[in-house]
């Protein structure tokens, strides 16, 4: 096995694959033509959204809808430190504060219990939670219908960070996500579900928000007669506010396409490569395998693996150094974000702060997972993982 280079995740590309990015190449469209439209309306479909973006990356997508909600100095938005960089740093782009709710340490998902505690808490400051980013961890949906009553109680704006959760069901509804959230981001990179390179979407049901959306993605530029304040002719645009060139190209969206028609046998798959995990390392109390709540399927983005290192004899950077030299490449998702050093100098966080976020971190590894591995792949991850983990 040791010719084999397993990664925490990976990209699944097929023949199909393939033509559908040639045939574009030997078409007239490159950039933006007929095929970005064509994903754009395949993902409604697929999530039930009357309206999607297509953007250059899920970080585009996060940073234009705190654009588009006009979040600016005043607003506060806030989000779980145990989610990549990006979950915060929209906030940050738009000269919002950011604040944070440590997980539950079941789903490992925003503790809505510690999430009304500090709404309430800032109510009795009389400061206003703008947004609240909430983020499918791994691949489990978070507790959406608490998160949504909170939303209506106190008037924020709830946006799901839905990029680890595509092919994930909430009470069976494969298309939750835009039933309780008023913008979903998703994103396509090689390690999710399905890919388009780099690359990422934004899901809403308010049309109003979706045309900021766009006009923000693409330099700030409106050609809406209804918008401009004069009209030249056929050729004419303005620029009310200045924007970004945050597209997605003609040829990644063919192979988003393609890739999302299998959406449903890579999650298959991916369930296929969790039970086999869980069977071996959900009797063994050096493990703590990852909880799924009676109401959702797990799309499992992320296999999240937690140590018990209370009764293991080696450090984690022990253990993923000795994986490496067997070809195993885990990794850690995340590094609190309370802990960066950013967050720590611009909004005074320290360690403490979120202690469940911080024994999950000390504690998780991402081990390989992606529909391409065979059953003699997953036997010689699981044996390798024992043996080193003594």
């Amino acid at each position: 096995m040791l010719n084999k280079i397993y990664s925490y995740g990976r990209q699944t590309i097929e023949e199909d694959d393939i033509k559908a990015v040639i045939d574009v190449l030997r078409s007239d469209w490159l950039t933006q033509g007929p095929k970005v439209e064509e994903f754009e309306e395949l993902l409604n479909r697929t999530f039930g959204s009357n309206n999607c973006i297509a953007v250059s990356n899920g970080t585009a997508g996060l940073h234009l809808i705190g654009m588009a909600f006009g979040w600016g100095k005043d607003d506060l938005v806030i989000t779980t430190p145990i989610t990549f960089l990006a979950s915060a740093n929209c906030a940050v782009y738009c000269g919002a504060s950011v604040d944070f709710v440590d997980i539950d340490n079941i789903s490992y998902t925003i503790d809505v219990n510690k999430l009304e505690d500090k709404l309430k808490y800032y109510k009795e400051l009389n400061i206003k939670v703008t947004a609240v980013v909430a983020v499918d961890y791994a691949g489990h949906p978070c507790d959406w219908e608490r998160l949504k009553s909170l939303s209506n109680e106190y008037g924020f704006h709830l946006i799901n960070d839905f990029c680890h959760a595509l092919g994930a069901e909430y009470n069976d509804d494969l298309k939750y996500a835009i039933k309780y959230a008023d913008a979903v981001n998703l994103s396509f990179h090689p390690v999710k579900h399905i890919t388009t390179g780099e690359g990422g979407a934004i899901l809403t049901n308010d049309n109003a928000l979706a045309a900021r959306i766009r006009t923000f993605r693409t330099h700030g530029i409106t050609k809406d007669e209804a918008l401009l304040e004069k009209n030249d002719g056929p050729w004419y645009y303005e620029m009310p506010l200045p924007g970004f060139n945050y597209r997605l190209t003609d040829m990644q969206s063919a192979l988003g396409i393609s890739q999302l028609r299998k959406l449903n046998r890579f999650i298959k798959r991916r369930r296929e490569v969790a039970e086999y995990y869980d069977k071996v390392f959900g009797t063994d109390e050096r493990f703590i395998i990852p909880h799924v709540s009676k109401n959702v399927k797990h799309a499992y983005h992320l296999y999240a693996l937690r140590i018990n290192f209370d009764i293991v004899n080696k450090s984690k950077e022990e253990i993923f150094l000795e994986l490496r030299d067997k070809n195993i490449y885990c990794q850690v998702h995340y590094i609190p974000l309370h802990l960066q050093p950013y967050y720590r100098e611009r909004f005074g966080f320290i360690a403490g702060d979120y202690p469940i976020a911080e024994i999950f971190y000390k504690q998780e590894i991402s081990i390989p997972i992606y529909p391409s591995l065979n059953d003699d792949d997953l036997k010689y991850i699981s044996e390798q993982l024992l043996k080193i983990i003594i």
